[in-house]
């Protein structure tokens, strides 16, 4: 693992550190170009903006290991009235919604978790959109890929995501890859044992692009998350070697990540979809980012330089 990554993963677990940045307003402001904001308002107009541009979103209402049953339930209500925003702006044609099951119960129970997501994804449906499940770390990935496939009795649009780094994703890769699947790939950004996961940057690019052919090569719909240059480029000659068309498959970037890219990829004729977080838990979710690619680190401080 990358000292740096594996420095900013500490970072991300300390509260004296996470009190620091987020008490600096300097720092806020900077948060802001990689954070749509705290409101629903905000997320909502950060999607119409990127839909103008010719782009797609997904919204993530920031939280996670949520310990207390009302507050995941809370969180779920935030994604209803997300989702009613969303309708209300015309944009559902265009924007969906990222969950991750740890904001709304799964490490209190299982159960509660579904219960949640199924509130989640019903008010999808009827307004005209999607949910894709966020994946977590590897404790919670045979829990969430349960959850997924008892939504998907339902729901056969519930999106699933896969990360690289996992020594298993291949096989996960393999088994997901069937008609109405959704599937968005990504190298992942927590600290895991090596036992569990790639720990260096080479083995983890391999296993990416063994997932894309199997994607690609599969019946569902594959999402790739990716800023690297030549995974890009290789997820685009692999998309045509497979016969793909450009609206069989998307490539997905964080918010405030590479848009010329995004744009550029856009304009020539591929599906774009950014990432977009948003609400006030925005300490671990930025922090994970800086580690998942930490020349992101670089890009960070230069932005608070400017704004010092």
């Amino acid at each position: 693992m990358h000292p740096l990554r594996s420095l900013i993963l500490a970072a991300a677990g300390s509260d004296t550190i996470r009190r620091a940045v987020t008490r600096v307003p300097v720092t806020r402001n900077v948060v802001w170009r990689f954070v749509a904001g705290e409101s629903t308002q905000d997320a909502v107009a950060a999607a119409r903006g990127l839909v103008a541009a010719g782009l797609t979103a997904t919204l993530d209402y920031l939280g996670e290991d949520t310990t207390d049953e009302e507050l995941a339930g809370r969180t779920a209500d935030a994604y209803v009235e997300l989702l009613d925003a969303v309708a209300a702006a015309g944009l559902a044609q265009y924007v969906e919604v990222s969950v991750k099951l740890s904001a709304v119960g799964q490490l209190l129970d299982e159960e509660l978790a579904l219960a949640n997501a199924r509130r989640v994804c019903a008010a999808a449906a009827s307004r005209g959109t999607t949910v894709t499940l966020d994946m977590e770390d590897h404790t919670t990935t045979d829990s969430t890929l349960r959850v997924l496939m008892r939504l998907r009795r339902e729901w056969p649009w519930v999106g699933a995501v896969l990360q690289a780094y996992l020594r298993r994703t291949a096989a996960d890769a393999a088994a997901l890859a069937m008609p109405d699947s959704r599937v968005r790939l990504c190298k992942g950004a927590y600290a895991e044992p090596a036992d569990v996961a790639f720990p260096d940057r080479h083995h983890v690019d391999l296993n990416y692009v063994r997932c894309v052919n199997t994607l690609l090569s599969g019946d569902g719909y594959p999402m790739f998350a990716t800023h690297d240059p030549r995974l890009v480029e290789i997820v685009a000659d692999r998309a045509s070697h497979h016969g793909r068309k450009a609206d069989s498959f998307e490539f997905q970037m964080l918010y405030g990540v590479r848009p010329a890219e995004q744009r550029r990829l856009a304009e020539l004729g591929h599906v774009v979809r950014v990432y977009v977080p948003y609400g006030t838990q925005w300490y671990g979710y930025l922090m994970r980012r800086l580690a998942e690619r930490p020349a992101n680190t670089g890009l960070f401080l230069r932005s608070l330089v400017s704004h010092t």
